[in-house]
């Protein structure tokens, strides 16, 4: 479903999940880890059916806890190396030391960094997942973009925090935006509309608009970030999590009542 665009499909361990095609010469084969994971292959039921990897909505945690360990056995990599942060919708960017990997950062909704052996992950269904990567220094980011944390530039202030953290430049930075809602399903109210006016004056297609009824097209406001920025190299999954929820869990089109995908990326160990 999202091959092209700049994506490729990899099925292991039983596990579907899309990956950023790097420029050979550029991804120094085997340093990146990565993965956008479908809800297919894990063990919940019931309303999480599949690799629910949220722990805070209702799942079993022992059904979690082994969504988990799939995961990493697709990836080959050690279950305590996954860090992660506590989701708010906001713009807080963290960058991950040494001292942190298997952290829970609070309270954040960006994580980067150059540590091999640090893989970051964050929970989706519905919000835009956004993959940095830096082949020169190396390094990596990923961040969880809901509408909030659009509005509050999280793109850009991952931009700024690789540059501040690891001097990287952005036109040599590729970025991945992943499977998220779609302008096609992200149907918003008045007061999201005007907040997105203000917010976003230069791009007034953002909002699309059909029988009179608005849209937010979340996915291209984070592309425009992003090139805002400086980043050149862009890669847009064009799949709507909401129309294809038999891959994706999806909070909109299932009421609230769902699970949460995962999205990991990190530098593995030499």
């Amino acid at each position: 479903m999202l091959r092209g665009n700049g994506w490729r499909i990899e099925e292991r361990k039983g596990l579907r999940y899309y990956c950023l095609t790097l420029p050979a010469e550029e991804a120094e084969e085997g340093i990146f880890i990565q993965g956008v994971f479908t809800r297919q292959g894990g063990v919940s039921r019931g309303l999480w059916r599949g690799l629910n990897v949220g722990y805070t909505v209702g799942d079993e945690p022992q059904a979690v806890e082994a969504n988990h360990h799939r995961i990493c056995r697709a990836l080959g990599i050690p279950r305590e190396a996954i860090t992660t942060a506590q989701q708010v919708h906001g713009a807080q960017v963290a960058r991950v030391k040494p001292g942190d990997r298997g952290a829970i950062f609070p309270a954040t909704d960006g994580l980067i960094t150059d540590v091999a052996g640090v893989v970051l992950m964050l929970r989706f269904a519905d919000c835009v997942p956004l993959l940095l990567f830096d082949p020169h220094r190396p390094a990596v980011g990923l961040a969880h973009a809901g509408w909030q944390g659009t509005l509050a530039g999280i793109a850009s202030q991952m931009v700024r925090a690789m540059q501040a953290a690891f001097s990287s430049q952005p036109e040599e930075l590729i970025a991945g935006i992943g499977p998220a809602i779609g302008s096609c399903c992200y149907r918003i109210g008045q007061e999201l509309v005007d907040r997105v006016q203000v917010q976003f004056p230069q791009w007034p297609d953002l909002i699309r608009w059909q029988d009179g009824v608005p849209y937010f097209d979340l996915r291209s406001a984070n592309r425009r970030q992003l090139e805002a920025a400086g980043v050149r190299s862009i890669a847009v999954a064009e799949c709507c999590t909401a129309c294809h929820v038999e891959e994706f869990f999806s909070h909109r089109a299932e009421r609230g009542r769902t699970g949460r995908f995962a999205t990991v990326i990190g530098l593995r160990e030499g």
